[in-house]
């Protein structure tokens, strides 16, 4: 019997949720699966590669499973494997990506309980090319095989940024104190204790940046520069779920302006009963797609000019033990903060001098390491990875018109150029953005990945 073939192209986060659901998928199957991932070990990715214990995950431990629909998994791992470990804690990303490592890996040696058998290739693709009839795809490897695949699926995760600044001849991108990714290995290993840092952005990458400069015992000026000049907010402690107000209150809503009026008028509800805003908001999470898809493309476009950057600091919030450290540091006078939108960087000796723009104010300010941690790039029509670049020429995939990843039907089938979609190609996780905005969290992420599975497994040869 001919073995149908699935092709996941990334083995972190999403491509791992995948392969894992895949070989839960109850049923008996003859197939393989293949995952494509040039890291050393699977399962970590970007997101949880860094070795480092201080940089802490942003979402308490009981709501991390891997599994969709075994909520405890993680929190039972733990158990296992961290005794210590506290279920309403914040872990280590080293400790999950440990986590995920091991349920991936332990999908190689022998066949899934359904049948299906899972591949390791260690490498990256270079070209996926459709057959003729549309029924299957090849996957190229830059090893040389050739994977004929009844499905693939795009699980790349997060392109790193642009460079932060404009400039005419791009010096200070070459300058050994200009640092366009935090998460590279040893990225911040060059950084002397009394050296001078900026960061471009405040999100919970800056955060992270400052926490691991402080465990190195890094005594020096730390300045951050982001439009905003917001940084996550805190957690706090566990609190009853608030009830579900999608049906009663923004059902229908197709404005941005009528949204927000009617979540600020519940948040005033619960805070007069003594509710703290945190809930509320928590509460839309499963809804938040309906509302996303209920805009027009202009709303949508207006939620991103203008609300978007405080929407990422109220939802995605920092534990609170890196908050207390931020506002300690920023007592101290070590930690600084300044608004403005990054125009120029410009190379100074050993110094970079970035310039800074608020308003009609310039600001000019001078440090030996500038760190980009601005969020990840999600334009497709800018990706230059030789992949996107070979899909995006053969119009196998298109981005979307506000520039937020690509454009798919409900389960991620890749809707091409010519706007067929396909039967053939998929993505999941951050991708995925333009249908939900919130495709980047580990419930979103493991849901996707549970409802492309489930719907995989139907096209599947049975056993």
């Amino acid at each position: 019997m001919p073995r149908s073939v699935i092709t996941i192209l990334g083995g972190g986060f999403s491509g791992s949720a995948l392969a894992a659901h895949l070989a839960r998928l109850p049923g008996s199957y003859c197939g393989d699966v293949h995952i494509v991932e040039p890291r050393p070990v699977l399962g970590r990715g970007l997101a949880y590669s860094a070795d480092r214990p201080e940089y802490l995950l942003n979402v308490r431990a009981r709501a991390l499973s891997l599994l969709a629909d075994e909520p405890a998994h993680f929190i039972e791992w733990l158990g296992r494997n961290e005794p210590a470990a506290d279920a309403q804690a914040f872990c280590p990303r080293q400790l999950y990506g440990r986590y995920v490592q091991e349920m991936t890996q332990a999908l190689l040696p022998t066949p899934a309980a359904n049948g299906l058998r899972f591949h390791w290739h260690q490498t990256h693709a270079s070209s996926v090319l459709p057959a003729a009839a549309g029924q299957a795809a090849t996957v190229e490897l830059a090893s040389g095989t050739q994977l004929v695949s009844d499905a693939v699926v795009l699980a790349l995760g997060n392109f790193p940024p642009l460079p932060p600044a404009r400039s005419t001849d791009g010096r200070y991108l070459s300058h050994p104190g200009f640092h366009g990714s935090p998460w590279e290995p040893g990225a911040l290993r060059t950084i002397a204790i009394h050296d001078s840092v900026l960061l471009i952005g405040s999100g919970l990458t800056a955060v992270d940046v400052v926490l691991g400069l402080r465990a190195q015992g890094h005594q020096g000026p730390i300045m951050v520069v982001s439009g905003h000049g917001r940084w996550p907010a805190p957690h706090i402690a566990v609190q009853p779920a608030y009830p579900e107000f999608y049906t009663r209150s923004l059902r229908g809503l197709i404005s941005v302006g009528c949204v927000l009026r009617a979540v600020r008028q519940e948040i005033r509800r619960a805070a007069a009963g003594g509710i703290d805003w945190r809930p509320v908001l928590d509460s839309l999470r499963p809804d938040l797609g309906r509302i996303w898809m209920a805009w027009p493309q202009a709303e949508q476009s207006r939620f991103l000019r203008h609300l978007a950057s405080f929407w990422t600091t109220v939802r995605h919030r920092s534990p609170p033990q890196n908050v207390a450290l931020l506002e300690e540091m920023q007592r101290s006078g070590q930690l600084t903060q300044h608004i403005g939108r990054v125009q120029h960087i410009e190379p100074l000796g050993e110094a970079l001098r970035v310039h800074a723009r608020h308003g009609s104010h310039i600001s000019k300010l001078t440090a030996q390491h500038v760190i980009a941690c601005t969020g990840p790039l999600l334009d497709y029509t800018r990706i230059q990875e030789p992949l996107i670049v070979q899909m995006r020429q053969a119009g196998l995939l298109q981005p979307d018109p506000l520039r937020l990843g690509l454009l798919t039907d409900v389960h991620g089938g890749l809707i091409q150029a010519d706007k067929t979609i396909s039967s053939v190609l998929f993505t999941l996780g951050a991708s995925r953005r333009p249908q939900s905005f919130e495709s980047t969290a580990v419930p979103e992420l493991r849901q996707q990945a549970a409802e492309l599975a489930h719907y995989l497994g139907a096209q599947l040869r049975q056993a």
